[in-house]
């Protein structure tokens, strides 16, 4: 029996209890559950008691609709592309902690775009763990995309500028970086990424380098952590959800959005290169509230 989802418990919510205070307040407890941060989920409760109020609101479905308008207000997308023409060096630094799908979320944006962008370079910059280099490298072999990599303990943001260099001698394209999440050693994550980060803005073109944050949405709060540290050392552009897939849609898409101000570009739901597709908004919520 998996986790009952958020939309499983609303529905239980308004079975049991009469639209007034007391349902209010048990509805931020379950939004709690559902993985959005006691702050927004105070917020939300409270503009979904006074838009009740105002609107004359007393249906499960309206009340539902409403609460879905409000969600929608937090919840952010974005649509990320590389620019291809003849000169434009796009460059995706992608970012998370170990055990995410960080180096598979790489795998997959290759293959997506693959089709669209005929120069691809993977570089290989979570240099202190061996299994990542040699993960992305069988990635690279299975998607026949060039991935670019020194040795295991090397210089992460020497692999960045070999491969910016690397496919900017044949005149533009877009390079997806890996790179290392220890968060435990934070100090050092921080610093070994702004390097990278410098290396990755003097190589890219104007206004075509990404940040690109992947996050497990199973892990809720953890999942908000982890955005708030990234986002303070790097500043983050767009986030990956992995492990969509799970039954109980946990919220971290709303705290992000809210909290944040940072937008979701891409989904995956599968251990497939082919897992990955856009982030819809409406989709997610009608997903959250079981619609």
């Amino acid at each position: 029996m998996g986790k009952i989802s958020f939309g499983q418990k609303l529905k239980g919510l308004f079975g049991k209890s009469k639209i007034n205070e007391e349902f209010f307040e048990e509805l931020t407890d379950t939004l709690i559950e559902g993985d959005i941060g006691a702050k927004t989920s105070f917020e939300i409760a409270e503009m979904l008691e006074e838009s009740c109020k105002k609107k004359k609101i007393e249906g499960s479905d309206e009340i539902t609709q409403e609460l879905k308008r409000i969600l929608l207000e937090y919840v952010k997308e974005i649509d990320i592309h590389p620019v291809i023409d003849d000169k434009s060096l796009n460059i995706w630094m992608v970012l998370g902690v170990n055990g995410v799908g960080k180096t598979t979320s790489v795998a997959k944006l290759a293959s997506y775009f693959k089709g669209s962008v005929s120069n691809l370079v993977l570089a290989s910059a979570d240099t202190f763990r061996a299994a990542a280099i040699e993960q992305l490298s069988m990635h690279g072999k299975n998607l026949d995309v060039r991935v670019v990599s020194h040795q295991h303990g090397s210089d992460p943001s020497a692999v960045v500028f070999d491969a910016a260099d690397a496919a900017s001698a044949k005149g533009s394209g877009l390079v997806i970086a890996d790179t290392a999440g220890r968060l435990h050693n934070k100090e050092n994550l921080v610093q070994e990424l702004q390097k990278i980060d410098r290396i990755c803005k003097s190589k890219a073109s104007e206004g075509l380098y990404r940040k690109i944050l992947v996050l497990d949405s199973t892990t809720g709060q953890n999942a908000l952590r982890q955005a708030e540290v990234f986002n303070e050392a790097v500043g983050i552009d767009a986030v990956i959800l992995t492990k969509y897939d799970s039954t109980a849609k946990g919220g971290v898409a709303v705290s992000i959005g809210k909290e944040l101000n940072i937008p979701v570009a891409f989904v995956c739901d599968g251990e497939k290169y082919q897992n990955i597709r856009k982030f819809n908004a409406e989709e997610y919520v009608n997903g959250f509230l079981d619609l």
